[in-house]
């Protein structure tokens, strides 16, 4: 049964993790033809022969009329909508095979968060030259503070798209929005898109916090510092200040920052209880945007001139091994300075 009615069009996930399961579980509950990309055959197996994405998101059963492939020419060829949702560093190696599939009058769509560590360009910036001037032109970014189990459950949410194409983002928030799935739009791609990847840095910190056992004075310091830090850099490339104080910004923050189902968080946690970063890593089956994406907001920030003591010290815990323990004190002897965002 539809949550909102309208005509099914034909959608194509590229991206069968937890959350591009999720997004296509609410997208065919919505109505919509939804065809799913694994890259790996187990996950495709799973679906078919079990209902279910075992490997990433158990306990939420698929329909048998979601169509799952590892062949993306099973999967793209006539989508309206197409939906990125690689892990980041992945993102132009899949998209680029994917390119030659995409209608000319596809709209895009991004849902990974991340910076690409080799070439520092975010996720629109990877897409672009892989799609027609017209794919391109309203090619569009889904972000916000959501679990993609939560979201799955059906769980009251919200989200933001972005689009310089304004057809292209009601058109997205149409074809999203359910009865527990609220989207908004925003023109400010460039904001949508920094927030939904630096936040995931400042919550690998937030998790050190809660891994060192210090308390909630610790976190809600964090937080609070982490968003000006990403607000200053995101002003610095160009976005809108007021786009992170909004879903993308603040309200992925806070989630991801205290939310038990934050992997981000959890890496930190781990990090904080003294254990190595490799061991950890090598123990998740899903991907922690922030483990990559740190060196490259740390590179960003050097580049635009922006002090991020918080970043500075993530990566340094990340990359040199240094003691979440020190990391933390040598934020807090820092010299003394006014409360500043700009």
């Amino acid at each position: 049964m539809n949550e909102r009615p309208d005509e099914g069009v034909k959608v194509a996930v590229i991206g069968a993790g937890s959350w591009g399961t999720a997004l296509a579980h609410l997208l065919h509950r919505n109505g919509h033809r939804v065809a799913l990309w694994s890259f790996e055959e187990e996950v495709v197996r799973e679906v078919r022969d079990l209902g279910e994405n075992a490997s990433y998101l158990p306990g939420i059963p698929l329909s048998t009329d979601l169509l799952v492939s590892n062949r993306l020419e099973d999967v793209v060829p006539g989508a309206e909508l197409v939906v990125s949702v690689s892990p980041s560093q992945f993102v132009g190696r899949v998209m680029e095979k994917a390119g030659p599939h995409i209608d000319e009058d596809a709209i895009v769509v991004t849902a990974s968060k991340g910076i690409e560590i080799a070439t520092l360009r975010r996720m629109d910036e990877v897409l672009a030259p892989l799609l027609s001037p017209r794919a391109a032109d309203r090619l569009s970014v889904l972000s916000g503070p959501t679990f993609a189990l939560e979201v799955a459950k059906g769980v009251p949410s919200a989200v933001v798209v972005a689009s310089r194409s304004s057809e292209a983002r009601l058109r997205v928030q149409t074809i999203f929005s359910t009865t527990t799935f609220r989207v908004y739009t925003n023109p400010d791609v460039l904001g949508v898109e920094l927030g939904g990847a630096f936040k995931n840095v400042i919550a690998l910190a937030a998790g050190v916090s809660k891994g060192l056992d210090f308390g909630d004075n610790t976190q809600a310091a964090l937080i609070t510092r982490g968003l000006a830090e990403i607000t200053r850099l995101g002003v610095a490339m160009g976005a809108e200040a007021a786009t992170f104080y909004g879903l993308a910004g603040m309200g992925d923050l806070v989630l991801t920052c205290t939310g038990e189902l934050s992997r981000n968080r959890t890496v930190g946690v781990r990090l904080g209880k003294g254990e190595a970063l490799s061991e950890i890593l090598d123990s998740m089956t899903a991907v922690a945007e922030g483990v990559r994406t740190a060196p490259a907001v740390h590179a960003l920030a050097r580049r635009h001139g922006v002090e991020m003591p918080i970043v500075d010290q993530v990566c340094a815990i990340l990359e040199d091994g240094k003691s979440p323990r020190a990391a933390v004190q040598d934020l807090l002897l820092r010299d003394p300075k006014p409360e500043s965002w700009s």
